[in-house]
């Protein structure tokens, strides 16, 4: 009955791809749904970037064994990183009427700025979204026994189909239904379980001293570790395309604020009840996390719940994991098709860059499927994904919107001594202080200093082609 269940679902989530797709005329509609998203489209759009399985899966998991301060990098960076884009990020960009972060830096700096922060900017999708089929492989191998490869080929397969043809129309259409099932099936899940515990009490009583401490006690490196786990996603996804594409798809400047701060809330609230749940499930059923701590929530509710709690959760979970990765399947396609393709190819026509988008999906989702195969664990694989940006790209992004002296060679020197830092002390010589630490200071002090010293007009130029 529950895999009936998961083929109607997923068959379900195909059809709306279809329905999307009639809504597809152009390269707008694809990327950016046409701007003409309202409020809660959008708001459910941006909730769902990485409300996945890093969040019910993974940071649960590492709340029962860590406490707060094992979850400060999600879900409460996740939710730093919305409400600074709607509050500096936002409405600058959505009023440039552009499609990619990229295109900003080529307006903003220049041509090399645009295609060298491109080739940054696509394989850091790849970590994150292996990280997603790998958690819908795991589904699909715990309740039907798929082997993991297979598991990996359906779930990129059922994204890559209704991603190819809806575009942006089908993420958005898809997350806000998505949204929903995911609110109410940990809802259902979680009052279920406080109900068996005896309530709020008695799960604060079952934790030990210093659990929820929010603010880290010892020296310099406890406080470095802690900035780092704030700055990862709550910086280092700003300027990330996934984002971008959810803000520019809102109807207007104003819409695309609102729907941030929204979406921020939404995320801090809903991202607290798969913590709940999972120190429900220690309390209850502490013979479980003896296995596959990624697993103890999915396997909590497959043993000892009931056929519509089980029917309610793996739909929220696999709402949550499709909703996440059709978006970050999207996202560097976009830029493959936009900032890689259309600048090198003399006179592309609207409908021969929308197919180059489309293949660009097919591109994504193979590599990223095959990493999914190599690397299983999806921490890990989250982890690997979520420093690139931030090394690179933050700092150009905010210093070519705030500051006027920033030049197209401090913002190249930017991108490339921060990612070559962080290569450098996350691959070769590690260091006590964590590497995306130092390749976004790298990134910083490269793009004031060779500003200084190599000033320019692209200010003034960028201000004269808004």
């Amino acid at each position: 009955m529950l895999l009936s269940f998961i083929a109607i679902y997923l068959s379900i989530t195909l059809l709306i791809g279809w329905w999307a797709s009639r809504k597809v005329k152009n390269t707008q509609d694809f990327v950016i749904a046409g701007r003409n998203l309202p409020m809660v489209i959008a708001a459910s759009a941006l909730f769902a970037t990485w409300f996945g399985s890093e969040t019910i899966m993974g940071a649960s998991s590492e709340f029962v064994e860590n406490g707060l301060l094992g979850v400060i990098e999600d879900p409460f960076g996740a939710a730093l990183c919305l409400i600074l884009v709607g509050a500096f990020f936002a409405k600058p960009l959505y009023k440039l009427n552009i499609l990619t972060f990229n295109d900003f830096f080529r307006l903003r700096f220049s041509r090399r700025v645009e295609f060298v922060s491109a080739i940054f900017m696509v394989p850091s999708y790849f970590g994150w979204i292996a990280a997603q089929l790998v958690a819908m492989a795991i589904i699909l191998k715990t309740l039907a026994g798929f082997p993991l490869i297979v598991g990996i080929l359906i779930c990129t397969l059922v994204v890559v189909v209704y991603t190819y043809i809806g575009g942006m129309w089908a993420v958005s259409v898809t997350d806000s239904v998505q949204t929903v099932m995911i609110l109410g099936g940990l809802l259902y899940l979680a009052i279920i379980l406080l109900r068996q515990v005896g309530g709020f009490q008695e799960v604060l009583a079952a934790t030990p001293q210093g659990f929820f401490r929010f603010i880290p006690e010892g020296g310099f490196h406890h406080w470095v570790e802690y900035i780092a786990a704030w700055i990862t996603i709550g910086l280092g996804s700003i300027p990330q395309q996934d984002v971008f594409q959810r803000v520019m798809s809102a109807r207007n400047a104003r819409t695309a604020v609102q729907a941030s701060y929204l979406s921020g809330f939404m995320y801090l609230t809903i991202g607290f009840i798969p913590l709940l749940i999972g120190l429900c499930g220690k309390m209850l059923y502490p013979e479980i996390q003896s296995g596959d701590t990624q697993m103890v929530i999915p396997m909590m509710v497959l043993e000892h719940g009931n056929l519509l709690l089980q029917v309610l959760f793996f739909g929220a979970l696999l709402s949550a994991i499709l909703s996440t990765t059709s978006g970050a399947m999207l996202a560097p396609a976009t830029v493959i098709g936009e900032n890689l393709v259309r600048p090198y190819v003399k006179n592309i026509s609207d409908k021969r860059l929308l197919l180059v988008m489309r293949l660009s999906v097919v591109f994504v989702a193979i590599c990223s499927a095959a990493l999914a195969a190599y690397e299983g664990n999806i921490y890990d694989l989250v982890g690997q994904s979520s420093a690139l940006s931030l090394v690179s790209l933050f700092v150009p992004l905010t210093a070519g919107l705030y500051w006027k002296r920033a030049s197209d060679a401090g913002a190249l020197s930017s991108v490339v001594t921060g990612m070559a830092v962080w290569i450098y002390f996350e691959f070769v010589r590690p260091s006590d202080i964590p590497s995306l630490i130092l390749g976004g200071l790298a990134s910083l002090f490269a793009m004031i200093i060779v500003s200084w010293i190599f000033p320019d007009e692209t200010y003034k130029r960028f201000l004269t082609s808004k």
